[in-house]
């Protein structure tokens, strides 16, 4: 619940990441993740390392971006994993369909896809 993901580019060329939810419901445990994320192709920015433990990076690919980046889908080459993400707490129905059907033609499992919880009206910022 409230899912929120922030990246700071640090002066190496590294994106620090964090990635913070509320685990089981709105009043749910707060989890914080710090991974690290290293651009791997830098002519498209596109093909990314996700590094939550040395040694080991993972697969983070930007499969899709809008051209205000406001909306995108990350996702793996082995397509086990993928997220939907955007800039505001709620993406529009038509928007949300059009990314359904653009997963699905990625070769996605779309009955994977779940929507995350968004309640910002009462959460302090």
């Amino acid at each position: 619940h409230n899912a929120l993901e922030r990246y700071q580019l640090n002066a190496d060329g590294s994106i620090a990441t964090t990635f913070t939810f509320r685990k089981g419901d709105f009043d749910g445990e707060f989890r914080r993740y710090t991974p690290t994320g290293y651009v791997v192709d830098r002519q498209s920015n596109a093909l990314w390392g996700m590094q939550f433990i040395w040694p080991i990076k993972a697969d983070y690919r930007v499969v899709y971006l809008d051209q205000e980046y406001s909306l995108t889908v990350i996702g793996r080459q082995a397509r086990d994993v993928f997220w939907v993400m955007s800039r505001t707490p709620e993406i529009a129905e038509q928007d949300y369909q059009r990314m359904r059907q653009l997963i699905a033609d990625l070769g996605y499992d779309i009955d994977r896809l779940q929507r995350v919880p968004q309640n910002w009206k009462e959460v302090a910022q």
